[in-house]
């Protein structure tokens, strides 16, 4: 924890992190298709998973999160033999729609009264917008992979992060409960905050962070403490 109370910006990932991405896809794939199991939710991840990589490997030519979202859809449509184009034009926003963990809100507002807090995700500027307004979350500005056309853990979208933050990448504090998100930040001089989450990717033995909390009331202690 050395350190910590150097502090000066506060990141933090969304999706995950703040708010239960898979709950929210499960929603939105039974609301499309009431008898589907989870099946079809790993039919999405595993395609926005793939997708993400192959960008990041320069197969592919970067393509946005409502792209990629609309590619899972209609993959899930096709699987569950869904052709109605409203229903799948629906499925597509599910990313819009994720529920909030039950300390997000009151966790963002008391760090949002001490410091500034950035999201940064790879999600869309759109699809953050409307998941603000849907799960009641509290953030001073939204960063997305679009704004440097690189998903997380591409060390652009960190830079990015640091650069809008306007001071040293050692008082930059990325919270995340990915620690494959953790490694990206550390890379490029970030301090790191791990929040357990049950969707996240906890920690290797190997992994070092400045923080490992179990939610955000901890992280709330540790970084307001005199």
């Amino acid at each position: 924890m050395s350190g910590i109370h150097d502090i000066e910006v506060v990141v933090f990932d969304v999706l995950g992190t703040l708010v239960d991405e898979p709950s929210g896809l499960r929603a939105a794939i039974r609301e499309a298709a009431p008898a589907a199991g989870d099946e079809l939710l790993a039919v999405w991840q595993e395609h926005i998973e793939a997708e993400q990589a192959r960008i990041g490997r320069g197969e592919r030519a970067y393509a946005g999160s409502g792209v990629l979202d609309a590619e899972a859809a209609r993959l899930v449509a096709g699987r569950a033999g869904i052709s109605d184009p409203a229903v799948i034009a629906r499925l597509a926003t599910a990313g819009q729609r994720h529920p909030a963990w039950p300390d997000s809100a009151a966790g963002l507002e008391q760090l949002s009264g001490r410091f500034p807090v950035l999201a940064l995700s790879n999600a869309s500027h759109a699809a953050l917008l409307r998941l603000n307004a849907h799960a009641g979350l509290r953030w001073h500005q939204a960063l997305s992979s679009a704004d440097v056309r690189a998903y997380k853990p591409a060390p652009e979208i960190y830079r990015h992060a640091v650069d809008v933050a306007g001071c040293a990448p050692d008082r930059v504090l990325m919270v995340a409960a990915h620690a494959w998100d953790l490694r990206g930040a550390q890379a490029v001089g970030m301090r790191t905050a791990y929040v357990h989450r049950p969707v996240g990717d906890p920690p290797a033995e190997s992994d070092s962070f400045d923080l490992r909390v179990d939610g955000l009331a901890g992280l709330v202690t540790a970084l307001t403490a005199s």
